[in-house]
């Protein structure tokens, strides 16, 4: 640990980027005593330290397992690539950042899951750990592995590298995972029997392990069956969740980082889940149900947490902050309260039908943020049959309000290769944002006259993701995606729109692990050994060498991806219950081709998602001080 610190800061900080990266030491890093707790964790972020301390979730898990007297949980980044060569070069294995002790000192493990694109990532952190990246190659000695984030939610693509995955929100069971590790290491003198253990965790509602799984193939690499093969794992695994978010932890003292971070301002958390019902949206099915913080709280929490960090910022976060039930009168208190200390409050997701003028007007008392707003599709119809819930003229008349309200740029989300969608659709893309832009020109030379408005049309493709009704859609085929994302730029040729697009093979990519099996784990360690890794960062993307790795597995990835399934097909993660029902889906998906559209359970009777029911848990509305849990 002491000679890891000394090559550090003589031999390797001073000839990498950004080393503050790798130091730790941050206002409101915990550190404690090794020797005076029973149970030594790490927090693994898949991918570079700026985007893992914007993570909400990692402050939320970090402070909740520290604040707890018989435990410690420490962190660790993706180092990037010239810290990698510098720590292989001296052969020094990844360490964390509090205490600089190589990460297989460590009890447990645990990998937030963010992104399908980190998988190779987590390969990486493990080989420079010196840890044997499956989990069949791990005996009692090493630290276990777990995993837990939305992509938990269908892990069999990287099942084989994990001990096990907690489902659902993590603040709910780690603490029960926790205390039967340590038991368990108690009752042998501080070791483990990873078997038995493994056997004990899988007996906790939320904690699937892999190991007691096994999937059942039909010729041609159809999915027959998931087969339980240990009398101690349930049939089914069920999703943790967080009944009462006005009860849930949360920590008041974040860490500070010393360097710019993605997200570098107070995280406010006021709402989880959504039921808005965007049939594409993962997020939106398995966060389910909405559960409000009640605002007297907030303003609590706020109070602590700008106190305690120094922030001139506070950002509402939430699915969509604009729901919030007591939204305005949140951002008007906590203005009133910080505008004079020049601490602004900013809503980094919108809805065009619930964002107001005079949200507008409150939010750009301090500073002015940039607006965000997401249509997804560009006609009627397309938004109907994704259930999105908006029309062309509520975002009109927002960015409308906008405009009014002094704002000159705004950001326009879409998403292209939806079910169903047409060459009407691509224009209808086109067509929304030059509208937007001859309103804003309109606004803005009756107001100042010199100012120009500025649109920037940034276009996804459309990912099917698991537990989603559109988890059994096609994804448009490569070509297909790229015809596309060139038809666009064409019709959008004016100067004042930017228009951008995202990489058509790492769509592909994505979805082939969003709805993948466990036959990817050899794709993925392939693909691994070729050099792949931070494959979401453009410069590092490599196409040929996952090409090579899927034609050397007998795998090809367009018909994971670009293949439609059958209600009565088996996926990989129906064995996985997130609350919402496969029927539910299914209907879903049916509505979506009839482009009828479902409505949202907190302003209109109840959907039938199954999420209240078998999770037996309530929606929580705290409108305008009247906390009250809505009963379906």
């Amino acid at each position: 640990m002491e000679e890891i610190k000394r090559i550090l800061d003589s031999e390797i900080l001073p000839g990498v980027l950004k080393p503050l990266r790798y130091v730790g030491n941050e206002y409101n890093a915990v550190k404690k005593d090794w020797s005076a707790v029973k149970l030594r964790s790490l927090f693994a972020f898949p991918d570079l330290y700026e985007v893992g301390m914007s993570h909400l979730g990692l402050s939320i898990i970090y402070h909740l397992v520290n604040d707890q007297p018989g435990y410690l949980m420490e962190r660790v980044f993706a180092p990037w690539t010239d810290m990698e060569k510098a720590l292989r070069e001296r052969n020094i294995p990844l360490f964390s950042l509090e205490s600089c002790r190589p990460i297989a000192d460590f009890d447990c493990i645990g990998f937030t899951l963010q992104y399908e694109m980190s998988y190779t990532n987590i390969l990486n952190m493990l080989d420079l750990g010196r840890i044997p990246l499956r989990s069949k190659d791990r005996n009692d000695d090493y630290p276990l592995i777990m995993g837990g984030g939305p992509c938990a939610s269908n892990p069999e693509p990287i099942a084989d590298y994990f001990d096990f995955f907690v489902l659902g929100e993590g603040e709910e069971a780690i603490l029960e995972v926790f205390e039967l590790i340590s038991r368990h290491r108690l009752e042998r003198g501080g070791r483990q029997d990873k078997r038995t253990l493994l056997k004990e965790l899988a007996r906790l509602e939320g904690i699937y392990v892999p190991a007691f799984y096994e999937p059942v193939y039909l010729a041609g690499g159809v999915l027959k069956e998931i087969r339980v093969i240990e009398t101690a794992a349930p049939s089914r695994v069920v999703k943790r969740v967080v009944r009462d978010l006005d009860e849930a932890y949360f920590p008041l003292n974040p860490i500070v980082p010393y360097i710019e971070v993605v997200h570098d301002r107070v995280m406010l958390e006021v709402l989880r889940g959504c039921t808005r019902g965007c049939r594409f949206c993962q997020a939106g099915m398995i966060y389910r149900p909405v559960r409000e913080r009640s605002r007297a709280l907030l303003e609590k929490q706020a109070e602590k947490l700008v106190a305690g960090t120094g922030y001139n910022e506070i950002s509402l976060t939430s699915l969509s902050t604009s729901d919030y039930t007591c939204v305005e009168s949140l951002v008007k208190g906590l203005l009133d309260k910080y505008e004079k200390e020049k601490v602004g409050v900013s809503l980094p997701s919108l809805r065009v039908d619930s964002f107001s003028l005079e949200l507008a007007r409150q939010v750009q008392r301090v500073r002015k943020t940039g607006l965000t707003f997401a249509p997804e599709a560009g006609t009627q119809r397309l938004r109907d049959v994704i259930n999105k819930g908006v029309t062309e003229e509520d975002l009109l008349e927002v960015t409308a309000a906008a405009f009014h309200a002094g704002w000159t740029q705004i950001k326009l989300y879409f998403m292209i290769g939806l079910p169903t969608e047409t060459t009407a659709d691509l224009d209808g893309i086109a067509e929304l944002a030059r509208r937007v832009l001859r309103s804003g020109l309109e606004i803005l030379r009756e107001k100042s006259g010199s100012r120009q408005p500025k649109i920037t049309v940034s276009v996804s493709s459309f990912v099917p993701k698991a537990h989603t009704p559109f988890q059994w859609e096609a994804q448009d085929n490569l070509h297909r995606l790229r015809e596309k994302q060139q038809y666009l730029k064409e019709r959008i040729r004016d100067r004042r729109i930017a228009y951008h697009y995202h990489q058509a093979e790492l769509s592909l990519l994505e979805a082939v692990f969003a709805r993948g099996d466990r036959r990817l784990s050899a794709v993925l360690m392939k693909a691994w050994q070729k050099g792949c890794k931070f494959d979401s960062w453009t410069e590092h993307f490599n196409w040929q060498a996952w090409l090579e790795a899927f034609r050397e597995e007998g795998i090809e990835p367009a018909e994971i991806a670009c293949s439609a399934r059958n209600y009565e097909d088996v996926l990989p993660w129906e064995h996985l219950d997130m609350g919402v029902t496969k029927k539910y889906l299914w209907q879903e998906r049916e509505k979506a081709y009839q482009t009828a559209v479902t409505g949202d359970c907190r302003f209109e009777s109840c959907v039938l998602c199954g999420v209240c029911q078998v999770l037996e848990v309530d929606k929580v509305l705290k409108s305008e001080g009247k906390s009250h849990a809505a009963s379906n």
